[in-house]
C-alpha cells in the first residue's frame, strides 16, 4: 500500500514540476499573462456596490487567461509537451491543436484599450465620473494586470417624461409609459435604456408601426439638475422615414401553398390566373390544387382591413409551421400599390412529400426492466382530404429479454399495427376555437398488439381513442381523450403458468379478460426550454375515468354480486389519478440538480374491486427506484421474492409514492456522470388476505424503500446511453427496526454484491 501511495504521490510531482515549467517554452522577452484584477476604490459607494461592480468589470477584461484546473494549467501543458509538430496531421498535430491550448501573452494584452472598456461600462452604468488606471505585476515570467477603478457616485434618476406630441405615434408612445423600465429613484443604466426602447417598438408593432425600430427612438439625458440625478425625456426621432411613424392595416393576402425555393415563384398573380382561388380575404395561389382553402382561414390570424400587429403575425407562422405539412414557411409584407399605409401580406409554403415511409431499428428498454430490439415500419400521408390530415399507419414487431431479476429465460415477443388519423382542427358538434400559435388537433387512434411470453402465456390487445390535443402556448399542453377503450384477452396459457396461477391467484390478473373504457385527460406544463434559468419546472397530471356511466346505467355493484357485462366480459370500473412533478436546478453550465416526485392513487369500485393489471402502479427499475428490480418492490411490506413461483411474479398496486434526486455533471467529452438516490413503494387500497401488510396506513412512511447509486450518461447527441449502479439503503419487508441496511453495505463481500448491487442498462434520463 505504501508503494502505490509513493507510486502516486511521485506522478503528481512530476505533473506538478511540468506544469511549473510551462514559462521555459515562452518566446524570448516575452511574459506568460496570468489573468487581471479590478479594485473598486471609492468610499463614496457600499461595499456591496463595489464589490458586485468588481465581478462585472473583471468579465469585460481582454484576452483570457489560459484555463485553469486546481491552480494548474493542463492544456497548455500538453501544448507545450506535443512540442511542434511537423506535418499538418497526426497525433503530435492533433494533441497540440485540439487538445492543447497556445499560452496567452503578456504582449497581447492592451492596458490603455481594457482600462477605457472600463471607464465606458461604469459610465454606462451611471458612475459619470469614472477614472480607471492600469498597472501590471510580474513574478518571474508571469505577469498579471492590475486595474483600479475610482468611480464616484453613481446617478439616480430622477424623472422620466413621455412625449406630450398630438401625433398618432408620440400618443402611441406615450401609452407604453404604465409599463416602463425607467423609473424615478433607480439607478441610471444605459443597457435599461437600450431594453426599454426594444420595449417600447414591440408595444408599437401590436399597434400598426410596422416599419417602426427601436433605432428610431431616443433618450436625452439632462444630468445637470444636480445632487447626482438625471432627467430623461423619451421621444421620436426627427429624421426618421415617414413610413415609421405611419399605422399600417392589412390589405391583399396572397397564399402560395406549393412554393418552390428551386421554381422561385414571382410574387405577382398578373398573367396566368389558372389555379388562382379567392377564399374570403385570402387569394390562394394553388395550380395542383393540393390544399382546401379552409385551412388557411382557420391557420392564419390576419383577415382585410385588420390592423398590421405583431402577435397576429407570430401565431400565424407559428400555426403553419405547426400544421406539420410544410417544410419551409416564409412570409413577406410589403407597402400595397394601392395603398401607401396598408400592406400586402404573402405566405410562401413549402410541402413537404406528401406521402413518406420510414423504417426504424430501435434499442430499447422498458419499465420491467426488459432489453431489446424492435422494428417500426411507417407509413405518412401528411395531406389524406385535403386538409393537412395525417394519416399514419406502422407495422411494429420486437423481441424484449429481461436481462436481470429472476425472469430470464421468459422472454417477450410483441407483433402489432396501429392506425391514426389526426386533423388539425377541433371535431365537434359544438363550435370550439383556440387562440394560441398552436394548431388543435383531433386525434382517432385504433391499434392492436400481439404478445407472447415465452412458455407462459399470449395475449392480444385491442385499443381504439378519439380525442383533441392543443397548447395554450409553449409551456402548457392539453390532451382530452373523449373515449379511450382497451380489450385484453388471453390466446394461449401453457400448464406451467396455470400451475403458478393455482399457487399464487395473484398472477391470474395478467391474462384475465379486460376491457376498459372512458374519457382520460392529461394537463402538462413546463418551462424546462428556458435553459439560461435556474430554475425549471415540469409537471404533469392525468385523470382516468372508466366505466362510470355505463356502470351507473346498468346497476353495477360487483360487492352485491351485481357484476355486469358489457359483449360477455365485465368492463372496468374506476378513478386514477396520477401527477408527476420535476425540479431542475442548474448548479453551472454542465452541472445539474434534478429530482421528481410522482404520486398516484386509483380506486376500482361499482364494477370493479380493483384497479385492472393494466391500468395498476409499478415500482421499482431503471426509471424509477433503480436499487431494486423491476417491479418486485411492494406492495407495502409484502416480499414477492418469497413465492415459490419459478419467476419474480409483478408486483402491482393502486397507491404510489416515489421520489428521486439525481446530481448530474459533465467529466469530459460525451461522458457525464450521476449520484442518485431513489425512494418510495406502492400499495394497495384494500386489505388482500394473500399478501400481508400489502394495505396502505398511517404506517406508510415507515414502509418506503430507499436507494442509491452512482451512474454514468453517454450522451451521443442522437441518443443517451445509461448506466446505473444501485444498492439498497432500507428494505421496506424486513421486520420493523431492521428495514436500514446501511450497516450491512459490504462491497468487498461476494455475497452482499450479489444479493444487492443492481446493474441497470436503459436508454435516455431516468427522467
Amino acid at each position: 500500500m505504501k508503494k502505490r501511495f509513493l507510486k502516486y504521490f511521485l506522478c503528481l510531482l512530476v505533473f506538478v514540476a511540468y506544469s511549473c515549467s510551462n514559462t521555459k517554452y515562452l518566446p524570448d522577452g516575452d511574459l506568460l499573462y496570468t489573468g487581471g484584477t479590478v479594485k473598486v476604490k471609492d468610499s463614496s459607494i457600499s461595499r456591496r456596490e463595489r464589490k458586485s461592480l468588481e465581478k462585472e468589470l473583471k468579465t469585460l477584461l481582454r484576452p483570457k487567461p489560459n484555463s485553469k484546473i486546481l491552480g494548474l494549467r493542463p492544456k497548455l501543458l500538453i501544448y507545450n509537451l506535443a512540442g511542434e509538430p511537423k506535418k499538418e496531421k497526426g497525433f503530435r498535430h492533433w494533441l497540440r491543436t485540439k487538445v492543447g491550448e497556445p499560452p496567452v501573452l503578456f504582449s497581447q494584452v492592451d492596458l490603455n484599450f481594457n482600462a477605457d472598456i472600463l471607464q465606458n461600462y461604469s459610465e454606462n452604468r451611471g458612475y459619470f465620473k469614472t477614472i480607471v488606471t492600469a498597472d501590471s505585476t510580474r513574478r518571474g515570467k508571469r505577469v498579471t494586470a492590475d486595474y483600479t477603478v475610482m468611480p464616484g457616485k453613481q446617478y439616480k434618476i430622477k424623472s422620466v417624461t413621455f412625449p406630450q406630441d398630438s401625433s398618432a405615434l408620440e400618443q402611441a408612445i406615450t401609452r407604453t409609459s404604465d409599463k416602463t423600465l425607467l423609473k424615478a429613484g433607480n439607478p441610471y443604466d444605459l443597457e435599461t435604456i437600450k431594453i426599454e426602447r426594444t420595449r417600447i417598438d414591440a408595444r408599437l408593432k401590436e399597434e400598426g408601426f410596422y416599419f417602426f425600430s427601436p433605432d428610431f427612438l431616443k433618450v436625452q439625458v439632462d444630468s445637470t439638475v444636480g445632487s447626482y440625478q438625471v432627467d430623461l425625456l423619451v421621444k421620436a426621432k426627427e429624421e426618421m422615414p415617414a413610413r415609421g411613424s405611419r399605422v399600417f392595416t392589412i390589405n391583399n393576402i396572397y397564399v402560395y401553398p406549393n412554393y418552390s425555393l428551386r421554381r422561385q415563384q414571382r410574387d405577382s398573380i398578373k398573367g396566368d390566373t389558372s389555379g388562382i382561388v379567392l377564399y374570403k380575404d385570402y387569394t390562394i395561389i394553388d395550380k395542383q390544387k393540393l390544399f382546401d382553402p379552409r385551412i388557411f382561414d382557420r391557420t392564419l390570424y390576419f383577415h382585410k382591413y385588420d390592423v398590421y400587429n405583431r402577435t397576429n403575425h407570430n401565431l400565424s407562422l407559428n400555426r403553419l409551421v405547426n400544421l406539420g405539412t410544410f417544410k419551409f414557411v416564409k412570409n413577406q409584407f410589403k407597402v400595397s400599390p394601392d395603398n401607401e399605409s396598408a400592406l400586402d401580406a404573402y405566405y410562401y409554403l413549402t410541402p413537404l412529400p406528401k406521402k413518406s415511409i420510414r423504417v426504424e431499428v430501435l434499442g430499447k428498454t422498458n419499465s420491467a426492466n426488459y432489453t431489446g430490439t424492435e422494428l417500426n415500419v411507417n407509413w405518412s400521408n401528411r395531406n389524406t382530404f385535403k386538409g393537412a390530415e395525417l394519416l399514419n399507419v406502422s407495422v411494429f414487431g420486437g423481441l424484449e429479454a429481461q436481462i436481470s431479476g429472476q425472469n430470464n429465460g421468459y422472454n417477450v415477443y410483441r407483433i402489432g399495427s396501429e392506425v391514426s388519423l389526426t386533423w388539425p382542427r377541433f371535431i365537434s358538434p359544438f363550435k370550439l376555437k383556440s387562440s394560441s400559435g398552436f394548431v388543435p388537433k383531433t386525434k382517432t387512434t385504433l391499434g392492436y398488439e400481439f404478445q407472447k411470453r415465452e412458455q407462459l402465456y399470449s395475449l392480444n390487445s385491442f385499443k381504439g381513442s378519439f380525442g383533441y390535443l392543443w397548447k395554450e402556448n409553449v409551456r402548457k399542453e392539453h390532451q382530452l381523450n373523449v373515449t379511450e377503450i382497451n380489450y385484453v384477452a388471453p390466446s394461449l396459457v401453457t400448464d406451467l403458468y396455470q400451475q403458478q396461477v393455482d399457487d399464487n391467484p395473484t398472477l391470474g390478473k395478467v391474462i384475465e379478460k379486460q376491457l376498459i373504457f372512458g374519457p382520460t385527460y392529461a394537463f402538462t406544463y413546463t418551462n424546462t426550454m428556458l435553459t439560461a434559468k435556474k430554475h425549471t419546472f415540469y409537471f404533469k397530471g392525468t385523470l382516468d375515468i372508466a366505466g362510470t356511466i355505463t356502470g351507473l346505467a346498468l346497476g353495477a355493484d360487483v360487492k352485491a354480486g351485481k357484476e355486469k357485462e358489457v359483449l360477455g366480459v365485465p368492463f372496468s370500473q374506476f378513478i386514477k389519478m396520477e401527477s408527476d412533478f420535476r425540479h431542475y436546478m442548474k448548479l453551472g453550465d454542465e452541472t445539474v440538480l434534478a429530482s421528481r416526485i410522482i404520486v398516484g392513487v386509483g380506486y376500482g369500485y361499482g364494477n370493479s374491486t380493483a384497479l385492472p393489471y393494466i391500468k395498476q402502479f409499478f415500482i421499482g427499475g431503471t426509471n424509477s427506484i433503480r436499487a431494486f428490480r423491476a417491479r418486485s418492490l411492494g406492495p407495502g411490506t409484502y416480499n414477492g421474492e418469497n413465492e415459490s413461483s419459478d419467476f419474480l411474479p409483478d408486483q402491482s398496486g393502486d397507491i404510489k409514492l416515489e421520489f428521486n434526486t439525481e446530481y448530474r455533471a459533465k467529466l469530459f467529452s460525451i461522458v457525464k456522470g450521476a449520484v442518485f438516490m431513489d425512494a418510495g413503494n406502492i400499495w394497495l387500497m384494500q386489505k388482500d388476505p394473500e399478501k400481508a401488510g400489502a394495505e396502505f396506513s398511517k404506517k406508510f412512511l415507515s414502509e418506503i424503500a430507499v436507494g442509491t447509486g452512482v451512474g454514468l450518461r453517454f450522451d451521443l447527441s442522437f441518443l443517451v446511453l445509461r448506466t446505473d449502479l444501485a444498492f439498497p439503503l432500507r428494505k421496506p419487508y424486513l421486520p420493523a427496526g431492521q428495514r436500514w441496511v446501511i450497516d450491512d453495505i459490504s462491497f468487498g463481500s461476494g455475497s452482499w454484491r450479489k444479493e444487492n448491487l443492481i446493474f441497470n442498462l436503459a436508454i435516455g434520463y431516468p427522467f
